[in-house]
């Protein structure tokens, strides 16, 4: 197989960063065309980046003999349905998180992928910071022993996004913090727990400062004519089938003393590991006295996106599965989904994984 033929579906801000990426694989892909609901900007982006065609539709762009895999990167409402019909197509696809608007749309993915034996990869770029790798491989060689409990998170304490646009409206992101922040932390704590079952969740979401105009971030931009009915703050505890148990944590805004930074704490017989930011531990027992042993990247390393990016062509070119693959976005998807039913219920709620 030469250079992967690649279509860009989506030329906002995330559609921009991987295009910045994939121009630094050049000698490894090409990027065939690009396209956007706003065209004007799809041909910035053409001119910008060296892209020769630019289309006028997606479903032009998918339907394109010479593109081999595209990657999407639009609101989350038209995740599913982009790569179903890309899949249909003979396509490879990389989707932005979260791989569906809601648990459904992720199940029909799966079906599909199923169908077409084709690479759905899920664009979890926090999986390959330096930090999250080197965990990663102690998990792996045992090191925390049995893994029983994990908590995550990310507190904005003024962070909401584009008040008014499709960030904080349901039908077109699926939810507020916990779809669009909340779905990197649950899916890097599954991974580092080493992919155990989710099975349970009981779960709370609030919206205290969105519906007053308060809290409002720095990303995206607002439009005060809009509408805001999406969670600023949500909790959970999600159970496995191993009896492990995740404590999940997010908002976009909240009155709390906060770093603003992500994290993660594992627990583990063996020993643990502390995520905060770019700082990282290991934590464990020496002599009946506590040992913590702190980690730093490599000298050579390199940014997670070309990881991310280097890995997906990697899975098209020797046919392998993504380890952020379509059965991994519908386990983000089923407990999402589950959270927000059990807010409404107050009940703890099952998750249903028949496909």
């Amino acid at each position: 197989m030469g250079k992967i033929r690649l279509g860009i579906i989506g030329a906002g801000a995330i559609g921009n960063v991987h295009l910045t990426t994939f121009g630094k694989l050049l000698d490894e892909v090409e990027i065939i065309g690009i396209t956007d609901t706003y065209i004007p900007l799809a041909e910035q982006r053409a001119k910008e980046h060296g892209i020769q065609k630019v289309y006028h539709t997606a479903e032009e762009l998918i339907n394109e003999d010479k593109i081999d895999a595209v990657i999407i990167g639009v609101p989350n409402k038209w995740h599913a349905s982009l790569t179903i019909a890309a899949l249909k197509a003979g396509k490879h696809v990389l989707v932005e998180k979260p791989m569906g608007i809601n648990s459904e749309a992720a199940k029909e993915i799966v079906r599909v992928q199923r169908e077409t034996g084709k690479i759905v990869m899920v664009a979890h770029q926090m999986r390959w910071q330096w930090q999250i790798r080197q965990i990663k491989e102690q998990v792996e060689k045992g090191a925390f022993g049995k893994i029983y409990h994990a908590k995550t998170g990310w507190f904005r304490r003024k962070g909401i996004p584009g008040w008014g646009s499709w960030f904080t409206q349901k039908s077109e992101a699926g939810g507020g913090p916990l779809i669009d922040i909340g779905v990197h932390m649950l899916d890097l704590a599954l991974y580092l727990m080493g992919n155990p079952k989710p099975i349970s969740v009981y779960g709370a979401t609030y919206a205290e400062f969105g519906p007053k105009r308060k809290g409002i971030g720095n990303w995206g931009t607002p439009n005060w004519q809009g509408v805001y009915d999406v969670e600023d703050l949500a909790t959970a505890l999600i159970k496995m089938d191993n009896g492990a148990i995740l404590s999940l944590e997010v908002s976009w805004a909240v009155n709390m003393e906060t770093s603003n930074n992500p994290f993660i704490h594992l627990m583990g017989s063996d020993g643990g590991a502390s995520i905060n930011g770019n700082q990282a531990k290991i934590l464990t027992e020496q002599f009946d006295r506590p040992i913590d042993i702190e980690l730093f990247p490599n000298e050579n390393e390199i940014d997670e996106r070309i990881y991310l990016s280097k890995h997906f062509i990697e899975c098209i070119r020797q046919e392998k599965e993504p380890i952020t693959s379509a059965m991994s976005g519908l386990a983000n998807n089923l407990i999402l989904d589950a959270i927000y039913e059990s807010s409404k219920s107050g009940r703890e709620v099952e998750l249903d994984w028949n496909i």
